[in-house]
């Protein structure tokens, strides 16, 4: 290896990413990639980061305190996601390790799957997909595949951050009524920061109101504590008879064993989700047997243009902390950076 080569910090890649970003990597720093669709098996994970300097991470990688005990040198880990829930930033913060994310570049793609899902389980596509492979289309009759209308329906948005919003734009092509939820707070006499200049007729009201309403539920929270099982039973009993719910945040935020329930039930009218607990789902998952289930494997993100980007940004902030300075998209702004070693 030549010297210079040998001088450049070191990067463990758990996955194989967009070849353009892995480029870009590769100028600056030694670049050991995991080239596998699989996560790096934990020993695998542990003994390759022993020496490295940053860490690329997929949200399905796990990195908890005792990885990051175990990388002495490291300086950054690099999430390929919006979501941090899979990595302990408190322990990377005591650590002096700077953990960056990738938001804002994913709203636009992300908002086009949750509404592509509203109007998939609204219309019975995937059903009415697999009734035609299964030659069992006959003729057309007026009572064949009947669904549910989309235009002039409500909406409810449970997390009004900017994913969320932006479901509501798509929304309003389709004269719905957009109810929304949110957790946070406005100071006593300021308007709420998610104002309606930005989403015009968009109404903020509690959960249970929304529920009850709504005649599509778009879940938009990030996995946290509060928000983990959040709709169960209880919640799926309030929603309007034949509502349909849509799921692209984290599978924990809903009890997939009530929903099942609700579904199989006839309670509610379907469900579509891109996210379920466990990821991926068990092949055995009741839910797979529900032809008012959809289930799609975790692609909210997945356009060309938005994993390119994503890949680029997660390479910026591994450059941005390598440099000494904390990454452009900082999950922990509070971290003081270690000193290389």
């Amino acid at each position: 290896m030549p010297a210079n080569e040998a001088s450049k910090p070191l990067v463990f890649v758990t996955r194989p990413i967009a070849e353009q970003a892995l480029t870009e990597l590769a100028g600056f720093a030694r670049v050991d990639l995991w080239d596998d669709e699989m996560p790096p098996p934990r020993a695998v994970l542990l003994e390759r980061i022993a020496h490295a300097d940053a860490i690329l991470t997929l949200l399905t990688d796990r990195i908890d305190a005792p990885v990051i005990a175990a990388a002495p040198r490291l300086r950054v880990i690099s999430n390929l996601a919006v979501g941090v829930d899979n990595i302990d930033l408190d322990a990377a913060t005591r650590a002096g390790v700077a953990v960056g994310h990738t938001p804002g570049v994913l709203t636009e793609t992300t908002a086009d799957l949750a509404f592509a899902l509203l109007m998939a389980a609204a219309r019975r596509i995937v059903e009415a997909d697999s009734y035609t492979r299964q030659g069992r289309w006959r003729t057309w009759g007026p009572r064949l595949m009947l669904g549910r209308d989309v235009f002039g329906a409500t909406l409810g948005i449970v997390g009004w951050g900017a994913i969320g919003r932006a479901m509501a734009r798509r929304a309003a092509g389709f004269s719905m009524r957009v109810l929304y939820t949110t957790r946070e707070r406005k100071p006593a006499g300021k308007p709420h920061r998610h104002n309606k200049a930005e989403v015009p007729g968009a109404r903020r009201v509690a959960l249970d109101e929304l529920l009850r309403e709504s005649d599509f539920v778009s879940l938009h929270v990030p996995l946290t504590p509060e928000t983990r099982a959040m709709l169960s039973a209880r919640e799926f009993r309030a929603m309007k008879r034949g509502a349909i719910l849509i799921n692209t945040a984290r599978g924990e935020v809903i009890d997939q064993r009530a929903l099942y329930e609700a579904l199989a039930s006839g309670h509610l009218g379907g469900a579509a989700l891109d996210v379920t607990s466990p990821e991926p789902i068990a092949p055995d998952d009741p839910l797979l047997t529900l032809p008012n289930a959809i289930v799609t494997p975790h692609i909210g993100s997945a356009s060309h243009a938005t994993r390119l980007r994503m890949a680029q940004i997660a390479v910026a902030n591994i450059r941005d902390a390598l440099a000494g300075r904390l990454p452009a998209y900082c999950a922990n702004p509070a971290v003081r950076l270690r000193e290389p070693t």
